[in-house]
């Protein structure tokens, strides 16, 4: 289920305050094949090992907030780096 556009609305990156938009996705699909590699870490170093379904793109374009069960995980450690 997609996010609630009102909750998108009002999250920003709790890193640098910048709007938050939803992820293409050819870019879910080009971190997915990553993933598939065992070629993705996130910012604490963790390889990812779930598909990513949905996720939130800072303004950037610089990271990426995974939504996990509808839940954005909005933690700095957890996001991914694109850049």
């Amino acid at each position: 289920m997609p996010i609630d556009q009102q909750l998108l609305a009002i999250l920003i990156c709790p890193e640098s305050g910048q709007p938050l938009a939803l992820a293409e996705p050819p870019l879910l699909a080009k971190l997915n094949a990553e993933i598939r590699a065992e070629r993705l870490r996130n910012r604490c170093g963790e390889v990812l090992k779930k598909d990513i379904r949905e996720g939130l793109v800072r303004e950037d374009g610089r990271f990426l907030y995974v939504i996990d069960d509808d839940i954005p995980i909005m933690l700095i450690d957890q996001s991914i780096e694109l850049a």
